[in-house]
């Protein structure tokens, strides 16, 4: 029962033997810097969250009338309209084409062209949507960063 016990028998050894101080001193180390550089970020972001104002210079804040999107936003959310558009597009062509696909191959050729038409009608619409509301924020946004002065 003893010889069971031994860490010989389970072919479990020393600790201490196996390993050698370069490598306990190599991870020491690393964990030490690992431990300076989280407090480092902690008080950090601690600092940043101290808020300087006073309680009149936030109510004041808060009774001014927001702005509304600037220039550069207005002409940011106009792309992303059109992207937008052109996304649903073709997504809508590509699932009148599968379904067209589909029906043809199930020998329905009036069901696969009517399948691809509506799905080219819908991408069409959808492009033409995203393209005209993603224009007009761009315009927008154009005509007020022309009014500013430099």
């Amino acid at each position: 029962m003893a010889s069971c016990l031994r860490p010989e028998w389970r072919g479990l050894s020393d600790v201490s033997e196996a390993s050698n101080e370069q490598e306990v001193t190599q991870v020491r180390g690393r964990v030490g810097i690992l431990l300076l550089a989280l407090v480092a970020f902690g008080v950090s972001a601690y600092g940043q969250s101290q808020s300087g104002t006073t309680p009149n210079q936030a109510t004041s804040q808060s009774t001014e009338q927001k702005h509304g999107r600037s220039a550069g936003g207005d002409m940011g959310s106009g792309s992303g309209d059109i992207g937008k558009g052109a996304g649903k597009g073709a997504g809508n062509l590509a699932k009148g084409t599968g379904k067209g696909a589909g029906d043809l191959a199930t020998l329905h050729p009036v069901g696969a062209a009517g399948a691809v038409g509506k799905g080219a009608a819908s991408a069409g619409k959808d492009v033409g949507v995203g393209t005209a509301k993603g224009t007009g924020k761009i315009v927008k946004g154009t005509g007020r960063l022309l009014k500013k002065p430099f």
